[in-house]
């Protein structure tokens, strides 16, 4: 088999990388399909029988004032209240007001909300610990709270960029009887709900260093508008909170006064707008939500119980719980507001509702009138059924029911999914009407409840029909993608193990697998067998910290076999942190200006660099010392401008050290010169103009690799929590120390060594605080820099702190290059620039490549496997989520060493046929003739 060209194996790589990313945009496409709705809005029909339909959908609906009236006739239920004030505290845990397991919150949390509490003691209000479906991000559970439908797990990524919600919702149905609607708060109303507003004052939801304007914002309008008389709907969404979670975690000294600032603006609306309620006929019902909790660390967006503990607190004119107990155990889901709200206020319930009404609420209603309300939210969930099962169909249903001790035709419901529902839904039916025969004394409402709360789970937790060709082709894709790409690494490596056999004759060298060669593709084994456990998925860190520590392990034995024979937990205070903070940062310039020191070059140029080079970091130094601390000055005006200048400095010094470095590389053309010899210390024979091209590509190589690392480091330093400075630092030295252990021999392959660091990279990510659930992306530190919400810039800012650790490793693979063994790259005769560069980045570009692709494909194989799983939406899909991202990291990384490889050789060669115009055979490949 003829060995592979630059060219050739440059054309194989992209066009795997190409498979792979067809490959992966079909799955996803087929797997997280944009979750399937019913059409239209809920009118006159949904207060009548699904088998009992008397209008036409098609007939235009009256105007508002008669369909009001039409909808109060129609229902049966009076409503209950005329005005409602929906007020969203962003990011508040059920348990700060409610506590938690039965028990009432700390004593901290309940002075820090005084009269709210008061209210729940008095029975004044009545809350509920309302369950939020994963993502727990705002977009996703506003919808849910006004539609009562859960959306499709990829509404994580529309957060950032909403669009109108056109599904039947709340709001809706509320302006479709003339109410009208004031918002105050965050935007995302304005994006979802356009132009149903009379009035309204939007602020950005994502600028997380706003802790108290963006709160300010809505209570300067507070006053105004609770006294007076022309909205129907006022929605307050207060974002503080979530914003005090994200800088500062669940216990930030910022939290008590922020909790204190909300019960304030209850205690306002409470004791202006529901107490001197006199008006029977325009009664106030104030509703305080949360769209998601927290964790520990403030973050969001998972599915665990500190996540998806949301709260819902009705407070109202009449009494609705005797004792403070029951008024703070009660649990609920945050799609059963919609309902609930829905026949409150005596409008339909949305079309495409999964959410069972908050029986509590309804005690002031007659019996009658609540089991209306019952047998509405049935019949709703009913029609949902239907159009979810083709096959389901009640109106005709028949059961062999068996005679209870009244003498009804009750029955045992069993059998398929369609003959239990219909068994369900019949026995309420029955009981229904025979209660109101009076031919029985016991009340349908436990009826009810099995077939809503039977009907609701099945409707939650229904995977969508999943389009087996496209999943097929996406998987048969990215298999053909690892075949490709495997077999390139293959063939590389056969030949540079030819290679070497040819330069040298090793007695020591030993053919076949080693230890360390065995075990570096078992990590890759390993963690595509931990893939099948969700608790493995969960738990990822641990696995990429033994298996790393394992292979290094392995190599610093192997080393020692070569030789002849005879933490700090953050419950330090704030200053120590900035101190351990300001000590990596100033460990990391001095490191990178010794690094820089070790060229061959002349002194000069050696000191013009290292000055250029101190500039970003002691500005990085400043930041640190005036800005970085744990409260709100971050978000000062000269925090901003200053990392603004840092981004801008960053981004111009390593463009310029790219571009600049090949042209401005001192190269020597003597054959007898001495930094050539201290160079090249082989047997192999090298003429001299070949040895000063690779010594001038070699330090060109190491000065870019060098800036890479230190820039993308200053980055993190940046970017980072505080807290991560040191590991930051750390993981930079191992992978220096990783790429000077492998450069001065050949006791490993080519491939172990890159994918060592590759794994290095892995663990890096873990032990910066990343894990595979959503709620450890750090948002706070997205917007460092930024003086207003930008999608694009804090998504990339989002992107680099995440993937600091990988991208770290992939960045130094162009160092890696510059301190391997020169003999890789001697170039035999006859041989062009191609094979120089194919030598030098071939193993560093394909190998990550391949080791992405195997777990890329496995993980997809694994969550086809588990996509009727438990735990498929709130462990294995975020982690799909996680591994696309990687994916994007690894296609980066390579991208900038495979063109700064080509650029460096590009450069060098086009230097070279300028000194030498009758030695260009060697260049023709890359500048031509």
């Amino acid at each position: 088999m003829p060995p592979l060209t630059c060219s050739g194996l440059t054309t194989c790589s992209i066009a795997a990388v190409i498979v792979q990313m067809v490959g992966v945009s079909l799955f996803m496409l087929g797997f997280f399909p944009v979750k399937p709705t019913l059409s239209g809005v809920s009118g006159p029909e949904s207060f009548r029988p699904p088998d009992h339909e008397v209008y036409n959908l098609t007939t235009p609906l009256p105007p508002p004032t008669h369909l009001k009236s039409l909808y109060q006739e129609l229902s049966e239920i009076p409503p209950s209240f005329d005005r409602l004030i929906l007020m969203v505290i962003d990011g508040l845990p059920a348990e700060f007001v409610l506590g938690k397991d039965g028990q009432p919150p700390s004593k901290a949390l309940t002075d820090a909300m005084p009269y709210t509490q008061s209210l729940l003691k008095n029975g004044m209000a009545i809350g509920y610990h309302a369950k939020a479906a994963p993502p727990t991000v705002t977009m996703p559970r506003l919808k849910a709270m006004v539609s009562g439908a859960i959306g499709g797990f990829l509404d994580v990524a529309f957060n950032f960029n909403t669009q109108a919600l056109l599904d039947d919702n709340l709001l809706g149905q509320f302006f479709s009887i003339g109410w009208k609607m004031v918002m105050l708060g965050d935007e995302t109303w304005l994006k979802l709900f356009p132009g149903l507003f009379t009035r309204h004052d939007g602020v950005s939801s994502f600028y997380v260093k706003d802790t108290v304007q963006v709160d300010q914002n809505v209570s300067r309008h507070l006053g105004y508008e609770l006294n007076r008389d022309d909205w129907d709907l006022l929605i307050l969404h207060y974002l503080g909170l979530d914003h005090v979670g994200h800088i500062g975690g669940r216990n930030s000294v910022l939290m008590t006064p922020k909790l204190m600032e909300m019960d304030e603006v209850v205690k306002m609306i409470h004791l202006n707008t529901i107490v001197p309620q006199d008006d029977i006929k325009r009664q106030t019902l104030l509703v305080v939500v949360s769209d998601h909790g927290m964790t520990d660390n403030g973050n969001h967006g998972g599915s665990s119980y500190e996540e998806t503990d949301s709260l819902v607190l009705f407070i109202g004119p009449t009494k609705y719980a005797s004792d403070y107990a029951s008024a703070t155990h009660n649990t609920a889901y945050q799609v059963d507001i919609a309902p609930t709200l829905a026949l409150l206020f005596g409008v339909p319930i949305p079309k495409n509702n999964v959410g069972v009404l908050i029986a509590g609420i309804f005690t002031s209603l007659t019996d009658d009138q609540q089991l209306r309300a019952l047998e509405l939210n049935s019949w709703q969930l009913l029609r949902l059924l239907e159009a979810q099962l083709p096959g389901l169909s009640c109106r005709s249903f028949n059961s062999d029911g068996f005679s209870d001790d009244q003498g009804l035709g009750i029955s045992k419901c069993s059998g398929s999914m369609d003959e239990m529902f219909c068994c369900l839904y019949r026995n309420a039916k029955l009981l229904h009407s025979s209660w109101k025969l009076k031919t029985v004394s016991s009340s349908p409402v436990a009826a009810y409840h099995d077939f809503l709360k039977a009907a609701s789970e099945w409707l939650s937790h229904r995977a969508t029909d999943k389009p087996v060709n496209l999943l097929a082709y996406g998987v048969a894709a990215m298999i053909l993608s690892c075949v490709i790409l495997f077999t390139l690494i293959f063939c590389l490596c056969k030949e540079v193990d030819l290679r070497e056999k040819q330069l040298f004759s090793d007695k020591n060298r030993t053919q076949g697998w080693h230890l360390h060669e065995t075990f570096t593709l078992g990590v890759t084994l390993f963690l595509v067998i931990s893939m099948g456990s969700s608790s493995m998925v969960e738990e990822e860190q641990y696995i990429w910290h033994f298996m790393t520590s394992t292979l290094y392990l392995l190599l610093f034995r192997n080393i020692i076999q070569s030789f002849p024979a005879g933490t700090l937990q953050s419950s330090a205070g704030s200053d120590y942190i900035k101190l351990i903070h300001l000590g990596a940062g100033l460990l990391l310039i001095s490191l990178s200006l010794f690094g820089i020191s070790l060229l061959k070059s002349k002194r000069n140029f050696i000191l013009v660099v290292q000055l250029a080079f101190s500039i970003p970091g002691l500005l990085v130094l400043q930041h640190i010392m005036k800005y970085q601390d744990s409260t709100s000055t971050a978000s000062s005006y000269g925090a901003t401008l200053l990392a603004q200048t840092i981004y801008v400095i960053l981004g111009i010094m390593t463009t310029g050290t790219v571009i600049a470095s090949p042209w401005f590389m001192p190269v020597w053309i003597s054959e007898t010169c001495s930094s050539c010899n201290f160079y090249f210390s082989t047997s192999v024979s090298i003429d001299g103009q070949n040895k000063s091209l690779l010594i001038g590509l070699r330090d060109s190589v190491y000065l870019i690799g060098w800036a890479y690392l230190y820039f993308w480091c200053l980055l993190q330093m940046l970017l980072q929590q505080p807290i991560n400075s040191m590991p930051i630092l750390l993981l930079l030295m191992q992978i220096l120390a990783s790429m000077l252990y492998s450069s001065n021999g050949r006791t490993h392959k080519q491939w172990v060594e890159v994918a060592a660091i590759y794994y290095l990279g892995m663990a890096g990510h873990f032990s910066l605080g990343n894990s595979n659930t959503l709620a450890t992306i750090d948002v706070a530190g997205a917007y460092i820099g930024l003086s207003s919400h930008s999608t694009l810039l804090s998504g990339i800012l989002m992107f680099i702190i995440t993937y600091a650790s990988p991208m770290l490793a992939l960045l130094s693979m162009v160092m890696y290059i510059s301190l391997k063994d020169p003999s890789y790259f001697v170039i035999p005769q006859n041989a062009d620039y191609g094979y120089l560069l194919k030598m030098m980045i071939g193993c560093p570009c394909l190998v990550p490549l391949c080791l992405n692709s195997v777990l890329l494909t496995a993980y997809t194989v694994v969550l086809l496997l588990m996509r009727n799983h438990l735990f498929v939406w709130s462990v294995f899909s975020p982690k799909y989520l996680y591994v696309c991202a990687t994916t994007v990291c690894v296609y980066v990384g390579v991208f900038v060493v495979a063109v700064t490889g080509f650029y460096t050789c590009l450069v060098f060669a086009m230097r070279r046929k300028r000194q030498d115009p009758f030695s260009n055979e060697m260049g023709k490949s890359l500048i031509g003739e």
